[in-house]
């Protein structure tokens, strides 16, 4: 597996030609001819955010005659999502869904997104992001190397963990919880009491059930897609964050197409916003049920203490001016 280090250090062309082959959009041909895009996602199969760029992939061979395809590499294949970040960045591979916090230090528009209680609802959310925000924030990855292709919502995130219900704040003291690697959920979590222990979904499992970890905070889909149920048994609806994925294009790769197969992808990602939704609102329920069938217990929290708890943290990034403006935008759509 490719490594965030060995990719650096070694160089792209010694560390993609044997793991990817010659299957990215500038990587040339593609064994049955045309091109081949190389898509990533740590998620599993039939996850929705799979599923549409699934979509987007049989959508270009159809309307290219197979002369564009799509292979994706879904359930961390090709490793985490930091390395998939920086494998586009250097166009490695061309395509790969993240999750917005692990954005945040290098692109700043995305803090917005993952401020804890920005959005009420996932209409909410989505209301704004239609509205003009989604389009603005994905033109902040032009300076990286990579072209923001889409957002991916993926409803709100809640607290899971092994040992008992959390209601208020106080209840998560003490109470070592896995996060994504983002300042913005680390001091969240200081702010509410736990201790918080970066470290990649994929580990999360094995550190709860070794005990490294007490619990975690996720949406509901990936709390039953990653099998966490079946170790922390309490889930508590905090929904402190709404933060979405975002879809992301290598600059490069993008580039090596013709315009009108640059213009045909850019058309089918904006499309397979709503292929995603679909999937999210039809899979998300069918998770809830099912965690639910499997004994776990869950609770509503008293929302007041949470949003009072983390005010702290939205004062401080809102004095960024940039933040502050995209945010006053979010709340005039609630």
């Amino acid at each position: 597996m490719i490594t965030r280090r060995g990719f650096l250090t070694t160089g792209l062309g010694a560390l993609a030609a044997p793991l990817l082959g010659a299957c990215s959009a500038g990587g040339g041909n593609a064994g049955r001819g045309g091109q081949l895009l190389t898509a990533t996602d740590v998620h599993v199969a039939d996850y929705p955010t799979v599923t549409a760029v699934k979509w987007i992939g049989q959508q270009l061979e159809l309307h290219t005659g197979g002369r564009l395809r799509l292979n994706q590499y879904h359930s961390g294949q090709l490793g985490r999502e930091s390395e998939a970040i920086d494998m586009a960045r250097f166009g490695a591979i061309d395509i790969t869904r993240v999750y917005s916090g692990a954005l945040n230090n290098a692109f700043p528009l995305t803090r917005a997104l993952c401020l804890p209680y920005v959005f009420d609802s996932v209409a909410h959310m989505r209301h704004a992001l239609d509205s003009g925000i989604a389009e603005d924030v994905l033109r902040g990855f032009e300076s990286r190397d990579l072209v923001g292709l889409a957002i991916y919502d993926c409803g709100a995130r809640s607290f899971y963990n092994t040992k008992h219900p959390i209601v208020e704040p106080r209840q998560l003291h003490g109470l070592k919880l896995r996060v994504a690697s983002s300042d913005i959920f680390l001091q969240l979590m200081r702010l509410f009491g736990a201790n918080p222990t970066p470290m990649s979904l994929g580990d999360t499992f094995s550190g709860m059930e070794t005990h490294m970890i007490d619990g975690a905070e996720n949406n509901m889909r990936s709390f039953h897609s990653s099998r966490h149920f079946e170790a922390a048994r309490y889930w508590s609806q905090s929904e402190h964050s709404y933060a979405p994925d975002i879809l992301l294009m290598s600059r490069r790769s993008l580039e090596a197409l013709s315009p009108a197969d640059r213009g045909l992808l850019l058309e089918l990602a904006r499309q397979s916003v709503q292929q995603m939704r679909s999937a999210w609102d039809a899979s998300e329920d069918k998770a809830r049920q099912a965690v639910l069938a499997a004994g776990v217990e869950t609770n509503a929290v008293d929302m007041a203490a949470f949003r009072a708890a983390a005010a702290p943290l939205l004062r401080q990034y809102l004095q960024q001016p940039e933040i502050a403006a995209l945010h006053r935008r979010i709340r005039d759509f609630a």
